[in-house]
């Protein structure tokens, strides 16, 4: 492996900063990192639920400061980073992991779903790369010896195009291209700075009752036939997973040691992603997303169609 692509192993004893720490898969990175032997600063919006799991950590011996942050604010996340650097200095680590979830036929999307899921889904990952990624470069032109890593939580359905949920899709697509564009750019200025996409499948995690966070000048006083039923196929799905949130996180660390790039839950689902890369190069359209489960389908479509 060459020097320009050579990991930036983590190191024992650094700095983590974690969005969406009080739960999923921004919880078990803060347990997991504390047995690295990192202080962690947890950022979430949802202030009980974050100081209750920090309380929980630190009763443990954990090194941990809690910071209530709003993701989709840029003002909110720069204090973050002011919050970090004060507690404890640059961050080795940076998982811009918080996340929601919402669905429905994509012409039924309000404005106020697309302002909430994209300002979290998204926007949250761009204000974390924005105020921590200059912070890390300065930190590794201070010391040839720092290294630093940058993940960011993407999806599944941020490689394939699942139907009746289309602005989920949206912005877990925008979120691996910015997570690989990311990759280049820092290959132009550093070998110090590495960072890699999550894209989990369906797993355990309190994403499909992310509506408990949505703000209430987002809200939508009615929900859709489409969205409802993406909402009810969601929670089923998820509740079935058999991968936990632990594991999805041991798999992020190995990728902090390997200089892993794309990291995955499930690997058997790539055979969709295959299927969509072939509908691009062919070109034709695409796929028939319940081929291989055709009765979902016809379910679905039943559903849809019973009031139409």
């Amino acid at each position: 492996m060459n020097s320009a692509s050579s990991p930036a192993h983590l190191h024992t004893g650094g700095i983590a900063v974690l969005t969406g720490a009080a739960s999923g898969f921004g919880l078990e990175a803060a347990k997991l990192a504390l047995k690295h032997q990192m202080r962690v600063v947890m950022a979430d919006v949802q202030e009980g639920a974050l100081h209750a799991a920090a309380a929980e950590l630190k009763a443990q011996g954990g090194d941990v400061t809690p910071v209530v942050t709003d993701v989709a604010s840029a003002d909110s996340v720069d204090a973050l980073a002011q919050a970090t650097l004060r507690a404890y200095g640059v961050p080795n680590f940076v998982f811009n992991n918080a996340g929601v979830a919402s669905g429905g036929l994509i012409w039924e999307n309000s404005v106020a779903d697309w302002q909430w899921v994209l300002g979290v889904n998204l926007m949250g990952v761009v204000h974390g790369i924005r105020s921590f990624t200059p912070l890390m470069l300065e930190a590794a032109r201070k010391d040839s010896s720092w290294r630093g890593h940058v993940v960011n939580t993407a999806s599944m359905a941020g490689l394939v195009s699942m139907p009746n949920s289309g602005i989920y899709n949206v912005s877990k697509h925008a979120v691996v291209t910015l997570t690989e564009t990311l990759h280049q750019d820092l290959a132009l200025v550093t070998e110090q700075v590495h960072c890699a996409v999550l894209c989990p499948f369906f797993v355990p995690t309190g994403i499909s009752q992310s509506d408990r966070n949505r703000p209430s000048h987002l809200a939508n006083p009615e929900l859709t036939q489409s969205q409802l039923i993406s909402r009810a196929m969601g929670q089923k799905a998820v509740a079935r997973g058999k991968v936990s949130a632990a594991e999805i996180v041991e798999r992020v660390f190995t990728a902090l040691q390997d200089g892993s790039f794309y990291i995955y839950s499930h690997p058997q689902a790539l055979q969709s992603v295959r299927t969509r890369m072939d509908d691009i190069l062919a070109p034709r359209a695409p796929t028939d997303a319940f081929a291989d489960r055709p009765d979902i389908g016809a379910q679905l479509r039943a559903a849809l169609r019973a009031d139409a």
